[in-house]
C-alpha cells in the first residue's frame, strides 16, 4: 500500500556526520548557520531561527510574545495536536475559532466575532499544507493590533500570491522539521520574524535567555555581570540535525515539484467523480501537498475505497476542540461538516504514478 507519510533522507550522510560526532562541536555551529542561510534564501526572508523540535519553537513563540498564564489566543481546532499542546502548558485560554468547510483553514468571520480585549494573539493554521486566507487574517491583526502567526506545521513551501509562507507579511511563521516533514531534520523546526526586535529577543530566548557575546569573561569564566533577563529554552538545533538539514534544502524543489505533479494527475483522476472532490484551494496560493485533500459525503467509505485501491487514506487529525485539557469543547458547525468529509490521500515525493 503507498504510505500517506513517509520520511525524506538524502544519501550519502554518513561521512559528514561521522566527522561531526568525532569533531568536538556537536551543538549549534557552522551547519546550523547554513541552514538558517538556506532557509533564508528559499524563502525569502531576512529573520529566521531554527530550533531543536516544533513544540520548543511553539513556546519561543509565546515566550517571545510575552504571553502569560490566563492570556486568551485564538487558534483552529483542526490541526496537529502539536500546534495546540503548548497553548495548555503554558497556560493560556484557548478560544477555538471555526473553520472553511470546504478548506480546512480559518474562517475570518469567526475569528473576528471571536476576538476581544483580551486576544493577545490569532494562530492560523495552514491546513495539512493547504493555505488559509492570508490577507483576511492578518487584515485582522492589523485592525485589532493584534499579532497573527501563521503555523506552517505541514505547509513549509506552500505559497501565496507568489511568495513561500514566511515571507507572506505575516508577523511569525512557524515551521515543523519533524520526520515526515519536508524538510526533514529527524526533529526541528524554525521560527520567521517580520520585525527585526522580536528575532532579536528570541535569539536570546532561544538559548536559556543568554548573550553568549557577554556571557563569559576573557579567561572564560561565567560573567557575573551578564544579567539574564528573559525566560529561556534549550533550543538550539544540534550539528548533526543542521547538517541533515543542509543536504535536504539541496533537493526540496524537486521533492515540491513532485508532490506538485502528482496533485495535477489526482486532480486529473478526480474531476469526473460525483462522490470524491479535491479539497478547495485558496485563491492565489499554492499548497506544497503534503497530502492531497479530498472532500466526500462519507468519509469512512471513502477511506475504505482508496484503501482498497492501494492507497493509504486518512482523515489525519481529529479536531482538538474535544480534548479536555482546553477546557473548551465548543461545538463548531464548519468543524463539525469538515471532519465528516475529508480524507486525504497519498501526494508524496515517494508517490510514482507511472509504476502505479
Amino acid at each position: 500500500m503507498i504510505p500517506i507519510y513517509k520520511p525524506y533522507m538524502p544519501e550519502n550522510l554518513i561521512t559528514g556526520i561521522n566527522e561531526i560526532l568525532y569533531s568536538g562541536q556537536l551543538g549549534f555551529g557552522k551547519y546550523g548557520k547554513q541552514f538558517e542561510s538556506q532557509l533564508k534564501e528559499f524563502i525569502g526572508c531576512n529573520y529566521i531561527l531554527t530550533i531543536n523540535s516544533y513544540n520548543t519553537a511553539m513556546q519561543v513563540v509565546l515566550s517571545t510574545l510575552g504571553l502569560q498564564f490566563g492570556d486568551e489566543v485564538i487558534a483552529s481546532p483542526v490541526s496537529c495536536l502539536a500546534s495546540n499542546q503548548p497553548f495548555a502548558t503554558k497556560g493560556l485560554k484557548v478560544i477555538w475559532a471555526d473553520i472553511n468547510h470546504e478548506t480546512g483553514t480559518l474562517c475570518p468571520t469567526d475569528v473576528e466575532s471571536k476576538i476581544t480585549k483580551n486576544t493577545k494573539a490569532i494562530f492560523h493554521n495552514h491546513f495539512c499544507g493547504y493555505v488559509g486566507d492570508i490577507t483576511a487574517i492578518n487584515t485582522l491583526g492589523e485592525k485589532y493590533g493584534i499579532p497573527i502567526i501563521d503555523d506552517g506545521i505541514e505547509a513549509f513551501g506552500a505559497e501565496y500570491k507568489g511568495e513561500r509562507l514566511g515571507n507572506v507579511g505575516t508577523d511569525l511563521t512557524v515551521f515543523s522539521f519533524q520526520t515526515v516533514r519536508l524538510p526533514n531534520t529527524i526533529e526541528g523546526g524554525a521560527i520567521v520574524f517580520k520585525d527585526k526586535a522580536l528575532y532579536d529577543k528570541a535569539v536570546l530566548i532561544r538559548d536559556y535567555g543568554i548573550d553568549r557575546s557577554q556571557f563569559r569573561t576573557a579567561d572564560g569564566e561565567i560573567n557575573p555581570d551578564c544579567d539574564i533577563q528573559l525566560e529561556g529554552y534549550g533550543g538550539l538545533m544540534s550539528e548533526v540535525n543542521s547538517f541533515i538539514g543542509t543536504k535536504q534544502m539541496l533537493g526540496i524543489d524537486q521533492l515540491l515539484k513532485k508532490q506538485q505533479q502528482n496533485a495535477i494527475k489526482w486532480q486529473n483522476e478526480l474531476q469526473n467523480n460525483i462522490e470524491v472532490s479535491p479539497l478547495v484551494i485558496m485563491k492565489d496560493s499554492q499548497p506544497n501537498y503534503w497530502v492531497f485533500g479530498t472532500l466526500s459525503e462519507n468519509s469512512k467509505e471513502t477511506i475504505a475505497y482508496f484503501k482498497s485501491r492501494g492507497y493509504y487514506a486518512t482523515g489525519v487529525h481529529i479536531n482538538n476542540n474535544i480534548y479536555s485539557v482546553f477546557n473548551n469543547k465548543i461545538n463548531l458547525v464548519g468543524v463539525n461538516k469538515f471532519k465528516q468529509q475529508f480524507v486525504a490521500i497519498p501526494c508524496g515525493w515517494w508517490f510514482d504514478w507511472m509504476k502505479k
